[in-house]
């Protein structure tokens, strides 16, 4: 962050940064897969290594580790002493062995990195045009189970990321009342619906999704033996006469409203409350930018926005809390409790209908 005080030069390296903002980007993705920062971090107590000596230890031609390293030391992933040798910085060390910023760099390099280019014209058209570097989709949604095996797998690794370790302090709101029946909107592969029959031997799950997705989460959980216990309805939760079914003690989405426009959001959200009683809840788990303890998890979810842009759908974001919480007020529906979840990033809302 540029501070108050900046002077013009520090200034001016900062906009020398964004300008080469990619060629930091593609180092850091060449050196890991290359490597190369991996082992100056194995280096790191016998002194750091010189680039001759990693590209002998790699067979890598010299000059293409002397260019890497040198750019990696400009932007403080390396540190280069008097003798030449390269030694691992914190930065470094994040960019090599932090789970969370791998998953980042690899759906940045394998699912958005192309579509990025086109963000001035997803801006102007409010449709996803990077998209249509891997298809001609509205959206990705409509896409996912076709997309190239690394784009699908940093796409999954990057959404499970985010949501998996959250479910089990989530688990203890959706089951505070003992739910016999969930519909989980927005399922996916079904790991909610998994984590769901763990907790609770009992529960019955419905996954309302669009039919690629239903079927591979039915499939999955067929063939774990809960069958007698999930069911699915292929829903397309943009169409003109969306209809979410009655029954649901809990209607769950997580990380899911994030996938649409406000305007689309309160139809999802008025579906909703039609099919509920006054009795059922509807909770959304969702990671709200302004909820974040921690300034790299806000900047990652700003960034996130503009996948959404460019990729995929053109018109939604990761939202407020505050905006959420409107468009959940403006669908007939009054939020019951606020629920920050503990060491996640993520709140849980649950709503009621008026």
């Amino acid at each position: 962050m540029v501070k108050k005080n900046t002077t013009a030069i520090e200034a001016l390296h900062k906009a020398q940064e964004i300008a080469f903002a990619p060629f930091v980007f593609q180092t850091a993705i060449s050196l890991r897969r290359l490597g190369i920062l991996e082992l100056v971090y194995n280096k790191r107590m016998s002194g750091g290594i010189t680039s001759k000596d990693v590209a002998k230890e790699l067979n890598i031609p010299e000059y293409g580790v002397d260019v890497l390293l040198e750019m990696a030391e400009s932007s403080d992933m390396v540190i280069k002493d008097k003798k030449n040798r390269y030694k691992i910085t914190k930065v470094g060390y994040f960019i090599n062995s932090d789970e969370v910023t791998r998953v980042n760099l690899n759906f940045t390099n394998d699912v958005c990195y192309q579509g990025l280019s086109q963000l001035d014209e997803s801006v102007l058209s409010g449709k996803p045009e990077g998209l249509k570097n891997f298809g001609n989709w509205d959206t990705v949604y409509q896409g996912l189970s076709e997309l190239p095996d690394k784009a699908k797998k940093s796409w999954y690794e990057f959404d499970h990321h985010y949501s998996d370790f959250a479910f089990d302090n989530a688990l203890k709101i959706v089951f505070k009342n003992k739910p016999k029946t969930i519909f989980d909107i927005g399922g996916n592969t079904g790991r909610f619906a998994r984590s769901c029959f763990e907790y609770d031997s009992d529960v019955k799950v419905k996954i309302l999704d669009l039919p690629g997705q239903v079927n591979i989460a039915l499939k999955k959980l067929n063939e774990e033996d809960y069958s007698d216990r999930i069911s699915g309805q292929a829903t397309d939760m943009l169409s003109n006469d969306l209809k979410i079914p009655s029954g649901a003690d809990v209607i769950w989405m997580s990380q899911f409203l994030d996938c649409f426009s406000k305007e689309e959001i309160i139809r999802i959200l008025t579906a909703c409350r039609k099919s509920m009683s006054y009795d059922s809840e509807l909770i959304i788990m969702d990671l709200f930018t302004d909820n974040q303890r921690v300034k790299s998890t806000k900047f990652s979810l700003n960034a996130t926005s503009l996948y959404f842009t460019a990729f995929a759908n053109g018109n939604s974001k990761m939202y407020r809390s505050e905006e959420m919480i409107e468009l959940v007020e403006n669908s007939g529906l009054k939020i019951n409790t606020i629920n920050p979840l503990k060491d996640t990033y993520h709140t849980v809302l649950t709503c009621k209908k008026k």
